[in-house]
């Protein structure tokens, strides 16, 4: 089965992009925006800016075949051989069959001889983010577990059965009317926007449209009010369109187990398009800075911040142990952990919480519309591959699900005499 035609990115016309982005226009935002007009206008103008770009990346076709040593020469030797097997299977004389084994012999003589210098460059320049590619192609891929589920023998009903599992259903907010410009909106720029692709790593695998963030680093550097103009309406708005809440769900299976007739034998990689990415990476930051005003988060918080980390955590552990040696006390050292956190945000709740801390409206509205109604498409071995709705606390993989994540459970951190708390 022959792999459609996809764009390959690493030779995009930089070039001919600048030029059509130069006199690329988007339609003006309806005056008074409902959700549908707003999620129409979006639609269209997003689908005429992804277009542009992928018309002037060349396709590429992917062939199981396809190595950097390969050759004409392989591929006239390798149709040689062919022939040559072809005709004595029809006529096994004695001739015919010298040809075939003088054919093959050649043939694979000359597959060694530039492959093995190949490989010897290759570990020659290894890094230590290569060596794990050395080892896959030393000992090729683990077989791919398919999930045989007890009682399931449908695809489609293996897919239901995971999503179930994956994504257990939560009450959703309650779903927008009419949309309000809100007066405490400040205007998103074309800095904020490089900042947030900034942090993104041009290797990260890309969701449904398929983009990688290096293609969208290389807008604002051609135009940079372009992105800012297409994002900026949905966020003044408080409105996150349904286009952007589509998702590939990766189903990987967990090694070790002793059986795969079980959902928990499964875990699966949320794959989100790219370009809602920059806005909810955006929408982090703005609502990181306003935690340091509304207390959102417990103070010693030490991730999803600015300019904390783990290790912040980890030295403050250090000195709280220390400092009780001196008063002679025993310390002992209590670790949580939340299985299935980000599954099990209830929406309404983290809202509720927001709007009683003084978070913006704007961003409570956008929060709230950016929760509900996605859906998924599961990707495994005989998947029926169709976008289901699924019901998601906060989804995994978004920049501002961590964030939303520590909000909600900032009650959980209680005080206790002659105790320190960590988060």
């Amino acid at each position: 089965m022959l792999h459609p035609p996809t764009p390959y990115w690493a030779l995009l016309d930089l070039e001919a992009v600048g030029r059509a982005l130069d006199t690329f226009t988007t339609l003006p935002c309806p005056a008074r925006p409902t959700p549908n007009s707003l999620s129409r206008w979006f639609d269209i103008a997003s689908t005429r800016l992804t277009s542009l770009l992928i018309s002037h990346a060349p396709s590429k076709r992917p062939c199981p075949r396809l190595k950097p040593w390969w050759s004409p020469r392989l591929s006239s030797l390798r149709r040689e051989y062919h022939k040559f097997a072809t005709t004595s299977s029809l006529d096994p004389s004695p001739l015919n069959w010298s040809n075939v084994k003088s054919s093959r012999r050649t043939y694979f003589k000359a597959i060694a001889s530039p492959k093995k210098p190949h490989w010897s460059d290759f570990l020659s320049s290894a890094t230590p983010r290569s060596l794990w590619t050395a080892k896959r192609f030393a000992f090729g891929r683990p077989p791919q577990m398919f999930p045989d589920l007890l009682g399931v023998s449908d695809p489609a009903e293996v897919a239901e059965t995971l999503l179930n599992d994956f994504f257990p259903s939560k009450p959703p907010p309650p779903r927008l009317l009419r949309l309000t410009r809100y007066e405490d909106y400040t205007p998103l720029t074309s800095e904020e926007v490089s900042r947030a692709l900034s942090k993104f790593s041009n290797t990260s695998a890309p969701g449904p449209d398929h983009i990688p963030y290096f293609v969208w680093k290389s807008v604002p550097r051609i135009k940079p009010s372009l992105l800012p103009s297409l994002l900026d309406p949905r966020l003044a708005h408080g409105f996150h369109p349904p286009s952007l809440k589509t998702a590939l769900g990766i189903v990987l299976d967990k090694p070790g187990k002793p059986s795969y007739d079980s959902p928990s034998s499964f875990r699966v990689i949320v794959l989100l398009r790219t370009l809602s990415k920059i806005l909810e990476r955006v929408v982090a930051s703005r609502l990181s800075a306003q935690a340091a005003i509304c207390p959102l988060i417990h103070p010693l918080q030490s991730w999803c911040l600015p300019g904390r980390s783990t290790a912040d955590a980890a030295l403050v552990l250090k000195q709280n142990v220390e400092s009780f040696h001196p008063l002679r006390y025993k310390v002992s050292t209590l670790f949580l952990n939340v299985k299935g956190g980000f599954d099990n945000v209830e929406s309404p709740s983290l809202l509720c919480l927001l709007r009683r801390r003084g978070v913006s409206a704007y961003l409570v509205q956008w929060v709230g519309s950016f929760l509900r109604d996605h859906t998924c498409r599961l990707m495994f071995q005989g998947s029926p591959r169709l976008f289901t709705p699924i019901s998601v606390g906060v989804p995994q993989g978004s920049p501002i699900s961590p964030l939303l994540f520590v909000i909600y459970v900032s009650s959980l951190h209680l005080e206790m005499p002659r105790s320190r708390v960590i988060s």
